[in-house]
């Protein structure tokens, strides 16, 4: 049954384009499944990294085959729940984007990208499980017991011990700390591109490193296509440094700083290897957006954890999917949009049918029994 229900409930999750509810999936299996069991399923399994790694296995396995660069790609993103209760996962947690705190849940997931295929390995909620008395305004705050780099570097642990075959790791400036560098380089024996922050300080040679001579990078004299070999503060080993300038969608120029330990690589090969990154963005969308993680029937936090894992599940499913019908996600979600479309029309035109017929028989009813009752009057007379 947990198998069955878990399928049904990813199935239902992409064919929502609303609230999804445990009366909602009921209804529409004609109450083969009531909402009991529904809300059940919710309360009692439990979905997790480890459950969500043997669910795609066998595909990573496949996608291992194929040609080309194998990455990884971590990255955290919210999703927003501001009317819900606060507990453990659903709290406050700053929002990059928006430069503010929202109310929600927050994540940070791994997701293995080759071949254009981008498959989620693992994904952590993170619980802020502690408290704390907040030195500058004195109040009572929630933070979690272990940080985002260190639960990056448990995710990453895992992916090597499950002996997942990448070639990069890819983070955006958030998660290019001196410590996961050294812990991917090192540890793992692994190569990673990392954005970095314009105000990184680096030296420019070993003599410099050693006499503590370092400079932010935006001070350098670096041009776009070029590439220099830099030590980043607070680590041993020097890293190619590039720069991409690019216009924001507002007419703005901006500029970004990749790291790349691997020496061999020109500018062209970073740059490509990095935009790779890109695919956890539409990661975050289509989770979101086709997957209904945001449309969420659950309440606590056991039901909302499993809800989570359950859209992570949905997001799997429309990626193979994709690879079978070459649509994306979004194509795929209009097609069943307007499928759904149609059979709410021919449903309205049959209805439609009916009731003319009802008015139709209704008239002839009318007519003829007016015209027997002036036969019955007629004869009584």
């Amino acid at each position: 049954m947990g198998k069955n229900l878990i399928d049904l409930y990813t199935d239902y999750l992409i064919s929502s384009f609303s609230s999804t509810t445990a009366t909602g999936l009921s209804s529409l299996v004609d109450g083969s499944l009531s909402h009991d069991q529904i809300t059940t399923f919710l309360a009692e399994s439990d979905l997790d990294s480890k459950s969500l790694w043997l669910n795609v296995k066998p595909m990573v396995r496949e996608l291992e085959k194929a040609k080309g660069t194998g990455v990884l790609i971590f990255d955290d993103s919210i999703s927003e729940k501001p009317y819900s209760d606060e507990n453990e996962i659903v709290c406050y947690h700053w929002d990059h984007a928006k430069k503010s705190h929202v109310k929600g849940i927050n994540f940070l997931n791994c997701l293995f990208q080759k071949d254009g295929i981008s498959l989620p390995i693992s994904a952590e909620i993170i619980e802020k499980n502690e408290y704390f008395i907040d030195q500058k305004t004195g109040k009572k705050k929630r933070r979690s017991s272990i940080t985002k780099n260190e639960l990056m570097q448990k995710m990453l642990t895992v992916a090597q011990n499950n002996r997942v075959l990448y070639d990069y790791v890819l983070a955006d400036s958030w998660f290019s700390s001196a410590d996961n560098m050294k812990f991917i380089k090192k540890n793992l024996q692994k190569e990673f591109v990392f954005a970095l922050k314009s105000n990184r300080l680096v030296a420019l040679s070993l003599e410099d490193k050693l006499e503590g001579k370092f400079v932010p990078i935006d001070s350098l004299p670096l041009n776009e296509d070029t590439l220099i070999s830099v030590y980043i503060k607070g680590l041993d080993f020097p890293v190619s440094l590039v720069k991409q300038s690019f216009t924001n969608k507002d007419d703005s120029e901006g500029e970004l700083y990749l790291a790349c330990s691997d020496s061999p690589c020109d500018y062209s090969q970073i740059t490509t290897i990095y935009q790779k990154r890109w695919s956890v963005e539409e990661f975050h969308k289509s989770l979101k957006q086709n997957a209904s993680l945001e449309k969420s029937p659950t309440h606590v936090k056991k039901t909302q954890k499993n809800h989570f894992f359950a859209s992570i599940y949905a997001f799997v499913k429309l990626e193979q999917l994709k690879i079978k019908n070459s649509m994306n996600h979004f194509a795929i979600k209009t097609r069943l949009y307007i499928n759904a479309l149609r059979a709410s029309m021919k449903e309205l035109h049959s209805m439609r049918e009916a009731l003319a017929w009802k008015i139709t028989l209704g008239k002839y009813y009318a007519r003829n029994m007016s015209y027997i009752s002036k036969k019955v009057i007629k004869a009584v007379h």
